[in-house]
């Protein structure tokens, strides 16, 4: 029994009617009975009775058709599904990025846009170090993520720069640079600093103390901070100062100012990392849509 066997089948049910129903289908009376005759001698049973005018559904034939409409609207759907997967339509995305880059608005609108233009699609989000996350690509838990990679470091994996962010002084309120509009790098030697960790991260890392060192001190750290957020928590109780993200400047913490940096600063650059299988759609699809993004609001790097 194949699909063509079924449509026919419904169209002589329907119309009750074998001469009918070959005008609907496009072919001759003699053929279209020989199918349905090939269908009953597959059933093992009548599926009409061949009445004087017309035909009747018997009780083979009604539980048939109930079965038939059903199996034909799965095989379309399951047409649909297979070129909606095709087109990155459906399926699963995972979705990683660092906690730096879960406060850049670029990140949340991006996500947001594609949840919208693929609602079908189940997005999973993780938020990690540079140095997890790239951990996921390898172990094929990670399809795409934000982060914040020294050169090299993602391998073999494709890396788009989206764009490159500036950096704030992040200081305790009370600090007595705080009253400054701006505050060049130069005027922070001598304080101390409290970083995200160099294993967790080392672009930022690296982009502060080199920055630093250009500028003719090498920052003394008093704290290191597992996560970004938790260095804004210690700024406020006064441990220390420190540079971040631009978009770290949204989380308002009381007891920390955020003011920006006069002179040569360094960026947060910020790229976009994903698997490199061309099945992959999803992944394909996001990775369009974030760097149209990136491309239309003139952030692209």
């Amino acid at each position: 029994m194949d699909l063509r066997h079924l449509r026919y089948f419904i169209a002589v049910a329907e119309e009750l009617s074998f001469t009918r129903a070959a005008s609907r289908l496009g072919l001759g009376q003699p053929p279209l009975s020989q199918q349905i005759q090939q269908l009953e001698r597959e059933v093992g049973a009548p599926l009409f009775d061949r009445l004087p005018r017309g035909v009747a559904l018997t009780a083979a034939g009604q539980r048939m058709l109930r079965d038939a409409k059903d199996i034909l609207a799965r095989s379309e759907q399951a047409l649909l599904n297979a070129r909606r997967a095709a087109w990155g339509e459906l399926g699963l995305l995972r979705v990683g990025f660092t906690p730096s880059a879960s406060f850049n608005p670029f990140v949340t609108a991006s996500i947001r846009d594609y949840r919208q233009a693929y609602p079908d699609v189940r997005v999973e989000l993780m938020e990690a170090t540079t140095a997890q996350l790239l951990e996921g690509f390898q172990a094929h838990r990670l399809d795409v993520a934000f982060i914040r990679p020294v050169p090299g470091e993602t391998g073999h994996l494709p890396c788009r720069l989206l764009l490159r962010e500036e950096m704030l002084v992040a200081l305790p309120a009370g600090h007595p640079l705080a009253g400054r509009r701006s505050i060049p790098l130069t005027a922070l030697k001598g304080e101390s600093f409290i970083l995200y960790p160099r294993r967790n991260g080392r672009a930022l890392y690296d982009a502060i103390v080199g920055a630093c060192e250009a500028a003719g001190f090498s920052p003394r750290v008093a704290q290191e901070a597992p996560q970004m957020a938790t260095t804004v928590t210690l700024i406020a109780s006064g441990i220390g100062v420190s540079l971040v993200p631009a978009s770290m400047g949204q989380l308002l913490a009381e007891g920390v100012t955020y003011r920006p940096l006069r002179g040569p600063a360094p960026r947060a650059d910020l790229s976009l990392v994903h698997q490199t299988e061309a099945a992959q759609e999803v992944t394909g699809a996001f990775t369009r849509l974030v760097l149209e993004r990136a491309r239309r609001t003139g952030l692209s790097a």
